[in-house]
C-alpha cells in the first residue's frame, strides 16, 4: 500500500532548535569580562533606529547581541564590518550600554581569534 503513495514534493523540515550548550560562547564571556555594560542591553532597538549604517545595510546591534549569545561568530564577523563607529547608538541607548566599546572589543576578539 505504501508503494502506491504519490510523492507530492514535500519533505520534513530540519529541526531549527538552537542548542546553546553546543555553541562557542567565548566571545560572550570575553565581552562580559572586558565590557560589563553589554549585559544591560534589552534589545529595545533604539540603537538600530539611529544607526547611519543600518539605514543602508543590514547592521542591527540587537541582532549582533543575539548572535553573540548564540555563538555565531561567522555572522558577527560579516556584520560588524559595516559599523562606522559614529557613536549615535551609544547616545540614544536607554541603558547606557557602551556600544562603541562593545563593537571595538568584538573586532579585537575576532582579529585575535583569526576567524
Amino acid at each position: 500500500m505504501l508503494s502506491k503513495m504519490k510523492d507530492f514534493g514535500f519533505s520534513v523540515n530540519k529541526s531549527r532548535v538552537i542548542d546553546y550548550d553546543q555553541n562557542d560562547r567565548a566571545l560572550f564571556y570575553y565581552l562580559m569580562r572586558v565590557e560589563p555594560s553589554v549585559s544591560l542591553c534589552i534589545a529595545c532597538g533604539a540603537c538600530t533606529a539611529t544607526c547611519s549604517a543600518g539605514a543602508f545595510s543590514s547592521l542591527y546591534f540587537h541582532k549582533i547581541m543575539l548572535s553573540i549569545r548564540r555563538g555565531e561568530k561567522v555572522y558577527i564577523a560579516k556584520e560588524i564590518t559595516q559599523c562606522m563607529l559614529c557613536g549615535k547608538c551609544q547616545l540614544v541607548c536607554p541603558k547606557n550600554v557602551n556600544t562603541r566599546g562593545v563593537i571595538l572589543q568584538i573586532m579585537s576578539f575576532l582579529q585575535s581569534s583569526q576567524l
